[in-house]
Protein backbone atom coordinates (compact mmCIF):
# COMPACT_ATOMS: atom_id res chain seq x y z
CA UNK A 1 0.00 0.00 0.00
CA UNK A 2 0.77 3.45 -0.82
CA UNK A 3 1.26 6.07 2.01
CA UNK A 4 0.27 9.35 2.43
CA UNK A 5 0.39 11.04 5.94
CA UNK A 6 -1.09 8.24 7.32
CA UNK A 7 -3.80 7.48 4.83
CA UNK A 8 -3.04 3.81 3.43
CA UNK A 9 -3.78 3.77 -0.56
CA UNK A 10 -3.99 -0.01 -2.16
CA UNK A 11 -2.91 2.00 -5.76
CA UNK A 12 -2.47 -0.78 -8.68
CA UNK A 13 1.31 -0.38 -8.60
CA UNK A 14 0.92 -2.80 -5.91
CA UNK A 15 -0.33 -5.39 -8.67
CA UNK A 16 2.58 -7.44 -9.57
CA UNK A 17 1.03 -9.70 -12.19
CA UNK A 18 -1.21 -8.00 -14.26
CA UNK A 19 -0.86 -9.49 -17.63
CA UNK A 20 -3.66 -11.14 -19.45
CA UNK A 21 -6.13 -9.85 -16.31
CA UNK A 22 -9.40 -7.90 -17.30
CA UNK A 23 -9.27 -4.55 -15.27
CA UNK A 24 -12.54 -2.62 -15.19
CA UNK A 25 -11.67 0.78 -14.52
CA UNK A 26 -14.53 3.56 -13.25
CA UNK A 27 -13.12 6.99 -14.94
CA UNK A 28 -14.62 9.87 -15.00
CA UNK A 29 -14.92 11.01 -18.45
CA UNK A 30 -18.49 13.18 -17.83
CA UNK A 31 -16.83 16.42 -20.21
CA UNK A 32 -19.09 18.87 -21.97
CA UNK A 33 -19.78 17.72 -25.92
CA UNK A 34 -20.95 20.26 -28.58
CA UNK A 35 -22.58 18.70 -31.80
CA UNK A 36 -23.61 15.44 -29.67
CA UNK A 37 -24.71 12.36 -31.58
CA UNK A 38 -28.54 12.88 -32.94
CA UNK A 39 -31.02 10.33 -33.57
CA UNK A 40 -31.16 11.12 -37.41
CA UNK A 41 -27.79 9.44 -37.57
CA UNK A 42 -25.07 6.54 -36.32
CA UNK A 43 -23.65 9.77 -33.76
CA UNK A 44 -20.20 7.72 -34.73
CA UNK A 45 -18.57 10.73 -36.45
CA UNK A 46 -20.58 13.13 -34.00
CA UNK A 47 -19.19 15.28 -31.14
CA UNK A 48 -17.03 18.12 -30.61
CA UNK A 49 -15.19 17.55 -26.62
CA UNK A 50 -15.08 21.09 -25.02
CA UNK A 51 -12.27 20.69 -22.46
CA UNK A 52 -10.90 17.16 -22.35
CA UNK A 53 -8.66 17.94 -18.99
CA UNK A 54 -10.12 14.85 -16.88
CA UNK A 55 -9.49 12.28 -19.96
CA UNK A 56 -5.91 13.51 -20.08
CA UNK A 57 -5.98 13.32 -16.62
CA UNK A 58 -6.98 9.59 -17.12
CA UNK A 59 -4.51 8.44 -19.43
CA UNK A 60 -1.17 7.74 -17.24
CA UNK A 61 -3.55 4.66 -15.50
CA UNK A 62 -4.86 3.40 -18.63
CA UNK A 63 -1.01 3.39 -20.14
CA UNK A 64 0.08 1.79 -17.00
CA UNK A 65 -2.45 -0.84 -17.27
CA UNK A 66 -1.34 -1.33 -20.97
CA UNK A 67 2.10 -1.71 -20.47
CA UNK A 68 1.35 -4.18 -18.01
CA UNK A 69 -0.83 -6.24 -20.78
CA UNK A 70 -4.01 -6.01 -19.11
CA UNK A 71 -7.18 -6.12 -20.94
CA UNK A 72 -8.49 -2.77 -20.39
CA UNK A 73 -12.30 -2.23 -19.75
CA UNK A 74 -13.33 1.69 -19.38
CA UNK A 75 -16.66 2.89 -18.04
CA UNK A 76 -18.15 6.08 -17.39
CA UNK A 77 -21.12 8.29 -16.80
CA UNK A 78 -21.68 11.18 -18.92
CA UNK A 79 -24.62 13.83 -17.89
CA UNK A 80 -28.37 12.74 -16.06
CA UNK A 81 -30.28 10.66 -18.43
CA UNK A 82 -32.15 9.30 -15.42
CA UNK A 83 -32.03 5.91 -16.61
CA UNK A 84 -33.07 6.33 -19.66
CA UNK A 85 -31.06 5.87 -23.08
CA UNK A 86 -30.17 9.60 -24.32
CA UNK A 87 -28.60 9.29 -27.87
CA UNK A 88 -26.52 12.62 -27.38
CA UNK A 89 -25.27 11.49 -24.01
CA UNK A 90 -23.55 8.05 -25.67
CA UNK A 91 -20.13 8.02 -25.66
CA UNK A 92 -18.99 7.48 -29.30
CA UNK A 93 -17.22 10.92 -28.96
CA UNK A 94 -14.94 9.61 -25.85
CA UNK A 95 -13.75 6.78 -27.29
CA UNK A 96 -12.75 9.08 -30.90
CA UNK A 97 -11.09 11.60 -28.20
CA UNK A 98 -8.88 8.29 -26.33
CA UNK A 99 -7.90 7.20 -29.70
CA UNK A 100 -6.62 10.07 -30.99
CA UNK A 101 -4.72 11.14 -27.42
CA UNK A 102 -3.34 7.27 -27.02
CA UNK A 103 -2.90 6.65 -30.04
CA UNK A 104 -4.24 3.52 -29.67
CA UNK A 105 -7.73 2.30 -30.58
CA UNK A 106 -10.31 2.63 -28.20
CA UNK A 107 -13.29 0.55 -29.52
CA UNK A 108 -17.22 1.37 -28.56
CA UNK A 109 -19.25 -0.50 -27.20
CA UNK A 110 -23.27 0.67 -27.32
CA UNK A 111 -24.09 -1.11 -23.80
CA UNK A 112 -22.63 -1.51 -20.20
CA UNK A 113 -23.59 -4.82 -18.98
CA UNK A 114 -25.13 -8.12 -20.82
CA UNK A 115 -24.29 -10.17 -24.00
CA UNK A 116 -22.87 -7.67 -26.31
CA UNK A 117 -20.75 -5.99 -23.41
CA UNK A 118 -19.36 -9.76 -22.53
CA UNK A 119 -18.96 -10.68 -26.37
CA UNK A 120 -17.03 -7.38 -26.61
CA UNK A 121 -14.82 -8.30 -23.49
CA UNK A 122 -14.34 -11.81 -23.98
CA UNK A 123 -12.62 -11.13 -27.81
CA UNK A 124 -10.44 -8.50 -26.46
CA UNK A 125 -6.46 -9.40 -26.32
CA UNK A 126 -3.13 -7.95 -24.38
CA UNK A 127 -2.87 -4.46 -23.76
CA UNK A 128 -6.45 -3.54 -25.61
CA UNK A 129 -9.06 -1.36 -25.16
CA UNK A 130 -12.54 -1.04 -24.74
CA UNK A 131 -14.93 1.81 -23.52
CA UNK A 132 -18.74 0.67 -22.84
CA UNK A 133 -21.28 2.68 -22.75
CA UNK A 134 -22.64 5.56 -20.23
CA UNK A 135 -23.36 3.69 -17.10
CA UNK A 136 -26.44 6.25 -16.22
CA UNK A 137 -28.57 4.54 -18.87
CA UNK A 138 -29.75 2.20 -16.30
CA UNK A 139 -30.88 3.83 -13.53
CA UNK A 140 -29.70 1.06 -11.50
CA UNK A 141 -26.60 2.59 -11.31
CA UNK A 142 -27.41 5.78 -9.06
CA UNK A 143 -29.74 3.47 -7.03
CA UNK A 144 -26.65 1.53 -6.22
CA UNK A 145 -28.29 -2.04 -7.20
CA UNK A 146 -26.60 -4.52 -5.94
CA UNK A 147 -27.49 -6.83 -8.74
CA UNK A 148 -26.56 -4.54 -11.43
CA UNK A 149 -23.03 -3.91 -9.79
CA UNK A 150 -22.44 -7.57 -9.98
CA UNK A 151 -23.29 -7.74 -13.67
CA UNK A 152 -20.79 -5.12 -14.25
CA UNK A 153 -18.16 -7.07 -11.59
CA UNK A 154 -18.87 -10.13 -14.19
CA UNK A 155 -17.02 -8.46 -17.03
CA UNK A 156 -13.74 -8.23 -15.05
CA UNK A 157 -10.93 -9.99 -12.81
CA UNK A 158 -10.09 -6.52 -11.24
CA UNK A 159 -11.54 -3.20 -10.31
CA UNK A 160 -9.97 0.23 -10.39
CA UNK A 161 -11.72 3.35 -9.37
CA UNK A 162 -9.56 6.51 -11.00
CA UNK A 163 -12.94 8.58 -10.59
CA UNK A 164 -12.50 10.68 -7.68
CA UNK A 165 -14.95 12.78 -9.17
CA UNK A 166 -18.00 10.12 -8.42
CA UNK A 167 -16.21 8.80 -5.33
CA UNK A 168 -19.06 10.21 -2.75
CA UNK A 169 -21.69 9.08 -4.74
CA UNK A 170 -23.14 5.70 -3.35
CA UNK A 171 -23.53 4.16 -7.09
CA UNK A 172 -23.03 0.52 -8.25
CA UNK A 173 -19.76 1.28 -10.57
CA UNK A 174 -18.20 2.97 -7.34
CA UNK A 175 -19.72 1.23 -4.13
CA UNK A 176 -21.93 -1.79 -4.36
CA UNK A 177 -19.25 -3.14 -7.18
CA UNK A 178 -16.39 -3.66 -4.77
CA UNK A 179 -18.45 -6.39 -3.57
CA UNK A 180 -17.17 -8.39 -6.47
CA UNK A 181 -13.96 -7.37 -7.14
CA UNK A 182 -10.51 -7.03 -5.31
CA UNK A 183 -10.56 -2.93 -5.68
CA UNK A 184 -7.84 -0.32 -6.00
CA UNK A 185 -6.88 3.25 -6.52
CA UNK A 186 -5.58 3.90 -10.20
CA UNK A 187 -3.08 6.36 -10.51
CA UNK A 188 -5.18 9.46 -10.73
CA UNK A 189 -7.45 8.86 -7.82
CA UNK A 190 -4.20 8.29 -5.65
CA UNK A 191 -2.79 11.96 -7.02
CA UNK A 192 -5.85 13.11 -5.85
CA UNK A 193 -6.02 11.55 -2.34
CA UNK A 194 -2.09 12.26 -2.17
CA UNK A 195 -2.70 16.01 -2.81
CA UNK A 196 -5.64 16.32 -0.73
CA UNK A 197 -3.68 14.80 2.17
CA UNK A 198 -1.29 17.57 2.39
CA UNK A 199 -4.18 20.13 2.56
CA UNK A 200 -5.49 18.00 5.56
CA UNK A 201 -2.20 18.51 7.26
CA UNK A 202 -0.82 21.59 6.11
CA UNK A 203 2.44 23.89 6.40
CA UNK A 204 1.59 26.56 7.81
CA UNK A 205 -0.12 29.08 6.94
CA UNK A 206 -2.87 27.65 5.75
CA UNK A 207 -5.54 29.53 3.41
CA UNK A 208 -9.06 28.70 2.06
CA UNK A 209 -10.77 30.46 -0.80
CA UNK A 210 -14.67 29.19 -0.91
CA UNK A 211 -16.66 31.13 -3.84
CA UNK A 212 -19.64 29.53 -5.53
CA UNK A 213 -23.60 29.50 -5.46
CA UNK A 214 -24.23 26.84 -2.80
CA UNK A 215 -23.46 27.29 0.86
CA UNK A 216 -24.60 24.11 1.92
CA UNK A 217 -22.45 22.07 -0.15
CA UNK A 218 -19.81 24.51 1.79
CA UNK A 219 -20.30 24.16 5.46
CA UNK A 220 -18.79 21.41 6.27
CA UNK A 221 -15.41 21.63 4.29
CA UNK A 222 -15.36 25.05 6.36
CA UNK A 223 -15.66 23.97 9.21
CA UNK A 224 -13.18 21.25 9.03
CA UNK A 225 -10.80 23.46 7.74
CA UNK A 226 -11.59 26.45 10.15
CA UNK A 227 -9.76 23.85 12.80
CA UNK A 228 -6.67 24.56 10.92
CA UNK A 229 -6.92 27.54 8.20
CA UNK A 230 -5.56 30.80 9.32
CA UNK A 231 -8.04 32.70 7.00
CA UNK A 232 -11.09 31.76 4.95
CA UNK A 233 -11.39 34.30 1.96
CA UNK A 234 -15.03 34.05 1.05
CA UNK A 235 -16.41 35.30 -2.82
CA UNK A 236 -18.92 34.36 -4.83
CA UNK A 237 -23.14 34.05 -4.72
CA UNK A 238 -22.38 32.71 -0.95
CA UNK A 239 -21.19 36.07 0.11
CA UNK A 240 -25.02 37.03 0.41
CA UNK A 241 -25.69 34.34 2.78
CA UNK A 242 -22.89 36.05 5.09
CA UNK A 243 -23.87 39.58 4.55
CA UNK A 244 -27.47 38.69 5.66
CA UNK A 245 -25.82 36.45 8.51
CA UNK A 246 -24.22 39.81 9.68
CA UNK A 247 -27.63 42.07 8.93
CA UNK A 248 -26.12 43.66 5.99
CA UNK A 249 -28.03 45.05 2.91
CA UNK A 250 -28.49 41.94 0.58
CA UNK A 251 -29.30 44.01 -2.44
CA UNK A 252 -32.22 43.02 -4.56
CA UNK A 253 -31.21 39.79 -3.44
CA UNK A 254 -33.17 37.35 -1.82
CA UNK A 255 -31.42 35.25 1.02
CA UNK A 256 -33.16 32.01 1.91
CA UNK A 257 -33.89 31.90 5.97
CA UNK A 258 -31.97 28.12 6.21
CA UNK A 259 -29.05 29.74 4.32
CA UNK A 260 -28.53 32.44 6.64
CA UNK A 261 -28.61 30.63 9.83
CA UNK A 262 -25.84 28.33 7.76
CA UNK A 263 -23.88 31.41 7.28
CA UNK A 264 -24.30 32.92 10.85
CA UNK A 265 -22.93 29.62 12.22
CA UNK A 266 -19.66 29.92 10.29
CA UNK A 267 -18.96 33.39 10.75
CA UNK A 268 -15.36 33.91 12.72
CA UNK A 269 -12.23 35.70 12.75
CA UNK A 270 -11.06 33.52 10.61
CA UNK A 271 -13.87 33.99 8.04
CA UNK A 272 -12.90 36.92 6.02
CA UNK A 273 -15.84 38.44 4.07
CA UNK A 274 -15.24 40.99 0.78
CA UNK A 275 -15.07 44.89 1.64
CA UNK A 276 -16.23 45.93 -1.83
CA UNK A 277 -18.19 44.72 -4.89
CA UNK A 278 -18.84 44.96 -8.39
CA UNK A 279 -22.78 45.71 -8.40
CA UNK A 280 -25.13 46.04 -11.19
CA UNK A 281 -28.70 47.03 -11.13
CA UNK A 282 -29.85 43.79 -13.02
CA UNK A 283 -28.81 40.05 -11.90
CA UNK A 284 -27.64 39.14 -15.42
CA UNK A 285 -25.08 41.56 -15.47
CA UNK A 286 -26.85 44.57 -17.32
CA UNK A 287 -27.29 47.82 -16.34
CA UNK A 288 -25.59 50.23 -14.17
CA UNK A 289 -22.14 48.80 -13.00
CA UNK A 290 -20.35 50.03 -9.89
CA UNK A 291 -17.79 49.64 -7.25
CA UNK A 292 -19.75 49.80 -3.84
CA UNK A 293 -18.60 49.25 -0.42
CA UNK A 294 -19.59 45.58 0.78
CA UNK A 295 -21.79 47.11 4.09
CA UNK A 296 -23.50 49.76 1.96
CA UNK A 297 -24.85 47.55 -1.15
CA UNK A 298 -28.19 49.26 -3.13
CA UNK A 299 -31.03 48.12 -2.19
CA UNK A 300 -32.23 47.44 -6.03
CA UNK A 301 -28.58 46.27 -6.91
CA UNK A 302 -26.64 43.18 -7.28
CA UNK A 303 -23.02 42.11 -6.42
CA UNK A 304 -21.58 40.13 -9.26
CA UNK A 305 -17.92 40.29 -8.45
CA UNK A 306 -15.54 41.00 -5.61
CA UNK A 307 -14.26 44.71 -6.06
CA UNK A 308 -10.21 46.01 -6.28
CA UNK A 309 -10.30 46.39 -2.25
CA UNK A 310 -10.87 42.90 -1.47
CA UNK A 311 -8.61 41.81 -4.38
CA UNK A 312 -5.94 44.05 -2.62
CA UNK A 313 -7.08 42.05 0.96
CA UNK A 314 -7.16 38.90 -0.43
CA UNK A 315 -3.94 39.09 -1.99
CA UNK A 316 -2.28 40.44 1.72
CA UNK A 317 -3.55 36.75 2.64
CA UNK A 318 -2.14 34.92 0.05
CA UNK A 319 1.22 36.02 -0.69
CA UNK A 320 2.20 34.83 2.76
CA UNK A 321 0.98 31.65 2.49
CA UNK A 322 2.33 28.04 2.47
CA UNK A 323 -0.53 25.89 1.73
CA UNK A 324 -3.79 27.28 -0.14
CA UNK A 325 -7.06 25.59 -1.14
CA UNK A 326 -9.32 27.08 -3.82
CA UNK A 327 -12.78 25.69 -4.77
CA UNK A 328 -15.23 28.24 -6.05
CA UNK A 329 -15.17 31.29 -8.30
CA UNK A 330 -15.82 34.62 -6.86
CA UNK A 331 -18.12 36.35 -9.36
CA UNK A 332 -20.06 35.76 -12.19
CA UNK A 333 -17.12 35.10 -14.15
CA UNK A 334 -18.37 34.38 -17.29
CA UNK A 335 -19.14 37.58 -17.97
CA UNK A 336 -16.41 39.88 -18.84
CA UNK A 337 -17.06 42.49 -17.03
CA UNK A 338 -17.31 40.59 -13.86
CA UNK A 339 -14.41 38.46 -14.20
CA UNK A 340 -11.30 40.55 -13.02
CA UNK A 341 -12.11 39.11 -9.60
CA UNK A 342 -11.72 35.04 -10.22
CA UNK A 343 -9.19 35.38 -12.99
CA UNK A 344 -7.43 38.10 -10.15
CA UNK A 345 -7.25 35.01 -7.28
CA UNK A 346 -6.66 33.06 -9.99
CA UNK A 347 -3.47 34.36 -11.37
CA UNK A 348 -2.39 35.02 -7.21
CA UNK A 349 -2.77 31.37 -6.80
CA UNK A 350 -0.61 30.64 -9.64
CA UNK A 351 1.85 32.83 -8.77
CA UNK A 352 2.47 31.36 -4.86
CA UNK A 353 1.48 28.21 -5.59
CA UNK A 354 4.60 25.63 -7.19
CA UNK A 355 7.30 27.40 -4.65
CA UNK A 356 6.54 29.32 -1.49
CA UNK A 357 3.11 27.94 -1.02
CA UNK A 358 1.76 24.52 -2.22
CA UNK A 359 -1.71 24.93 -3.72
CA UNK A 360 -5.03 22.77 -4.86
CA UNK A 361 -7.33 24.01 -6.90
CA UNK A 362 -10.70 21.99 -7.47
CA UNK A 363 -14.33 22.11 -9.31
CA UNK A 364 -15.45 22.89 -12.71
CA UNK A 365 -15.67 26.45 -12.91
CA UNK A 366 -12.74 26.95 -10.58
CA UNK A 367 -10.42 25.08 -12.75
CA UNK A 368 -11.87 27.22 -16.26
CA UNK A 369 -11.29 30.20 -14.47
CA UNK A 370 -7.42 29.38 -13.91
CA UNK A 371 -7.43 27.95 -17.26
CA UNK A 372 -7.97 31.29 -18.63
CA UNK A 373 -5.06 32.89 -16.79
CA UNK A 374 -2.63 30.71 -18.56
CA UNK A 375 -1.11 29.48 -15.56
CA UNK A 376 -2.54 26.73 -14.50
CA UNK A 377 0.66 24.72 -15.17
CA UNK A 378 1.93 26.90 -12.11
CA UNK A 379 -0.66 25.18 -9.52
CA UNK A 380 1.10 22.43 -7.51
CA UNK A 381 -2.50 20.07 -7.83
CA UNK A 382 -5.66 20.54 -10.19
CA UNK A 383 -8.38 18.51 -8.97
CA UNK A 384 -11.26 16.83 -11.57
CA UNK A 385 -13.49 17.02 -8.75
CA UNK A 386 -15.73 19.57 -6.88
CA UNK A 387 -18.11 18.01 -4.73
CA UNK A 388 -16.43 15.06 -4.21
CA UNK A 389 -12.79 17.15 -3.14
CA UNK A 390 -14.97 19.23 -0.52
CA UNK A 391 -16.67 15.92 0.66
CA UNK A 392 -13.21 14.71 1.16
CA UNK A 393 -11.88 17.78 2.80
CA UNK A 394 -14.69 17.95 5.41
CA UNK A 395 -14.01 14.39 6.97
CA UNK A 396 -17.44 13.11 5.32
CA UNK A 397 -18.44 9.61 3.89
CA UNK A 398 -16.99 8.18 0.43
CA UNK A 399 -18.54 5.33 -0.31
CA UNK A 400 -16.05 4.59 -3.60
CA UNK A 401 -13.09 4.61 -1.04
CA UNK A 402 -14.02 2.23 0.87
CA UNK A 403 -12.01 -0.56 0.84
CA UNK A 404 -9.16 1.09 -0.92
CA UNK A 405 -7.83 3.52 1.89
CA UNK A 406 -7.39 3.17 5.31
Amino acid sequence: MAISNGVKIKSIKNLRNLRGKKVLVRCDFNVGIENPPSPKGSGEARGKIIDDFKIVQSLPTIRFLISKGAKVILMTHLGRPDGKKVVSLKLSPISTRLTKLLDKKVKYINDCVGQKAQNAVDKMKNGQIVLLENLRFYKEEESNDVEFAERLAELADVYVNNAMAVSHRAHASVDKIKKFLTSYAGLLLQQELTNLNKVLHPRKPLVVIIGGAKINTKVSVIKNLAKKADAILIGGMITYDFLAAKKLSTGKFKVDKVNKKLAKKLLSKKVILPVDFISASKADGKGEIVVVPANKLPKNNFQLDIGPETIRLYAKFLKNTHTIIWNGPMGMFEQKRFKNGTLAIARLVSTVSSGQAFGVVGGGETVTALKQTKMIEHVDWVSTSGGAMLQYLAGEKMPGLKGIIK
